[in-house]
This record gives structure tokens, C-alpha cells and sequence, in this order.
């Protein structure tokens, strides 16, 4: 199996580096793909578990891929579409591309070109052999709920730092540790800090042995504070709020579409507006989207922990005919099998009335052995 894991050096030499794209504008293309796929999941009803494995296609592939070369929306819509299909919870590709229509201004949306539908798919191909077909991936809520359940304490106190722990995995996403650090490893720093920030200290916990200097011990071994430390302060910072001078907070649209289209289905895109267009047709412009809430609050709003599946339509079932009432016992070797009929009496060899009757039907049984053919 391919190693998912990366240095801070590899991070910081992937394609799109190479491709003239600096650190902080390709972490802000990787915070906005990551966000999308968390906005279009929750306007499906997806579960936690498909918009988390989404986001880590969505890691991986720019792993191996630039920025220029693939634009990040359409990737993001590729990524949820494949997420939706391993995580069974499928959405069609149409209504995939119809969230993101309504979710991406104009000038966003033409990356997806003259055929958005024959994009994502084409893109999907590139995408499963970029990942190397290696679709399973463990997040960090699993193990979250498992190591919580261990710990003692207060239970108003424990409950909140819980829900801070989950939604801060929630974020994580934003962020690269998903490609740095295993998921046991996640859950177990976003507890600390949750714990931190909660004012809630772990003292004891069920399984508590003399060697366990921390809590951790008992899941994690050999897991020093500074990558705690590190986990964390990539989670807080982006709760920062954005500094004067820094890079836009908007993006610019990405030119050129993507290359997984063919070049006759490619747009014809102009940088400069998108009002008549011929590529897509013009629609009322959409209000701006409200604030997200790692930069409206510190400590996000209350997310849950279900996981609504998605919705199969009722397909009727066809009824089967009625089964006959089991009035015997069970079949054989288990027991013997009732007669299908009420034994019936012998029957006595039938004589014929006839004119030679007696001749050539004697009364009687029937004659025996042919005396041509003696016996053996």
C-alpha cells in the first residue's frame, strides 16, 4: 500500500510549487477546495465520513498534481463525487455540479468549462489512478468517541470538551495534517487542545496502568508533546484573523480548464467578466455567502455527530407468492418426511373378459420366466 504521509519538505515541494505557485497562496487554494467540499456536502446532506474522505482525495491528488494544471472546484466536485460512492451515500454527478453552481460565482464556475459533467468524470479517471486506486481512509472521529469514552470526569465538562475536540476535527480538514499525521494521532492532539482551551484536565481514565505518564500513552505510544504542539497550532491558525498585506482572501478564477476535458470542450474563458459569456448561461447574481464559522467564532457552533445516510428512492418491492402453511416438521435428516398420500390397499392382477380369456389370459398372477430363456 502507497505511504500517504508527508514532511514538511514535501509539502513544501509538491507540483504546484514547482509550477510557480508560493506555499501561502497554495494552502489558501487548499483551505478553499477543502471548505467547498464541506459546503456542497452539507447542502446534500452528506455525512461526516464522506465529506472527510473527499477532503483527503482532495489532499492526496495535489500531492502528485498542480494547481495550475487542475483547478481546485472542479477537483473539489470530483473528490465528493468519488467520496459518495466508496462511503455509500451516491449522489449523481449532475446534482454534484448543481451545488456547485449554486455555490461558485460565475467567474469560479467557468473552470469547469462547456461540459461540466464530462469534466468531473474524465477527472474522476485521472483522480482514482493518481490515489492508486487505494480507496479506504480512517478519519480521526472513530477514534475520537473511542478515547473520550475512556475518560472520566465530569460529564457536563467532558461533553463540551468532546464537541470542541470534534469540531476542531471538523476544521482540521482545512489544513494539511490529514497528509502528516495518522488519524489516532489527530484525535489525540485535538483532545488536548480541547482539553486546554475547556480547562478540563485529565486525571484519570478506565485502564489507567502505572507506566502511563499521560492519558494518550494507553492508545498512542511513543507520541512526543511537540507533535501535539505542531497538530495543534496548525488547527489554530486558522482561526488568525488575516493580516493587512497578506493575500486576497478571494481567489481569482483559475485559467486555463482543467486538462482532464478535451481540448474541443474546453472554454473559451476571458479574465475580464463573464456577463456575456456564451459558455454558460447568465444567471441573477447570488448573495455573498455568510461568514464560515472558523472566522466568525473561536470555538465553532455545534455540530452534531450524526451521519444521515443518503436517501434511496423507494423502490417498490415485488411481492413473492404467499408461502404454504408448514403443517409437517422439519425436512430431512432433521426428521422423516410425512406421505404425500394414505397408504392404499393391494391391488389384485386385473382379469380380462374376453372371448380367450381363459386361453390366452389364464386368471391368476402373471406367467413367470420365458422358458427360451432359462435361468442363470
Amino acid at each position: 500500500m502507497p505511504n500517504w504521509y508527508y514532511d514538511k519538505k514535501d509539502l513544501r515541494n509538491t507540483p504546484s510549487s514547482r509550477d510557480g505557485v508560493d506555499y501561502e497562496t497554495e494552502r489558501r487554494y487548499r483551505k478553499e477546495g477543502a471548505r467547498f467540499i464541506m459546503e456542497a456536502g452539507a447542502s446534500m446532506s452528506l455525512g461526516h465520513n464522506t465529506v472527510a474522505t473527499g477532503v483527503v482525495y482532495f489532499h492526496r491528488f495535489y500531492m502528485f498534481h498542480s494547481f495550475r494544471t487542475f483547478p481546485r472546484f472542479v477537483t473539489a466536485s470530483c473528490c465528493l463525487f468519488l467520496a459518495g460512492k466508496v462511503e455509500e451515500t451516491p449522489k449523481k454527478c449532475k446534482d454534484i455540479i448543481k451545488t456547485a453552481r449554486a455555490l461558485l460565482a460565475d467567474d469560479k464556475f467557468q473552470s469547469f468549462g462547456d461540459d461540466p459533467k464530462e469534466e468531473v468524470m474524465t477527472l474522476e479517471r485521472i483522480l482514482l489512478q493518481t490515489i492508486k486506486f487505494d480507496l479506504q481512509v480512517e478519519h480521526p472521529y472513530s477514534f475520537l468517541v473511542k478515547y473520550a469514552k475512556c475518560l472520566k470526569g465530569d460529564p457536563a465538562k467532558l461533553q463540551k470538551m468532546v464537541q470542541m475536540a470534534w469540531n476542531f476535527v471538523n476544521d482540521s480538514l482545512s489544513t494539511t495534517v490529514s497528509i502528516q499525521w495518522e488519524p489516532e494521532i489527530i484525535a489525540v492532539a485535538l483532545i488536548y487542545l480541547a482539553s486546554k482551551l475547556s480547562k478540563f484536565t485529565v486525571v484519570d481514565w478506565v485502564g489507567k496502568q502505572p507506566e502511563h505518564l499521560k492519558w494518550w500513552d494507553m492508545f498512542v505510544q511513543d507520541v512526543t508533546m511537540e507533535i501535539l504542539e505542531e497538530i495543534c497550532h496548525q488547527v489554530l491558525d486558522l482561526y488568525q484573523p488575516a493580516q493587512a498585506g497578506s493575500a486576497p482572501s478571494d481567489s481569482p478564477p483559475q485559467l486555463p480548464p482543467s486538462k482532464a476535458s478535451p481540448p474541443m470542450k474546453r472554454a473559451n474563458i476571458s479574465p475580464i467578466t463573464n456577463k456575456n459569456s456564451p459558455n454558460i448561461a447568465v444567471k441573477t447574481p447570488l448573495p455573498p455567502l455568510p461568514p464560515t464559522e472558523i472566522e466568525a467564532n473561536p470555538i465553532p457552533k455545534h455540530i452534531t455527530t450524526e451521519n444521515p445516510h443518503y436517501p434511496y428512492p423507494p423502490y417498490p418491492m415485488h411481492p413473492g407468492p404467499p408461502l404454504p402453511p408448514q403443517s409437517h416438521g422439519p425436512p430431512p435428516p432433521y426428521g422423516a418426511m410425512p406421505p404425500t398420500m394414505p397408504p392404499q390397499p393391494p391391488q389384485t392382477w386385473p382379469h380380462y373378459q374376453h372371448a380367450h380369456a381363459n386361453k390366452y389370459y389364464p386368471p391368476g398372477p402373471p406367467p413367470g420366466r420365458n422358458p427360451y430363456y432359462p435361468s442363470q
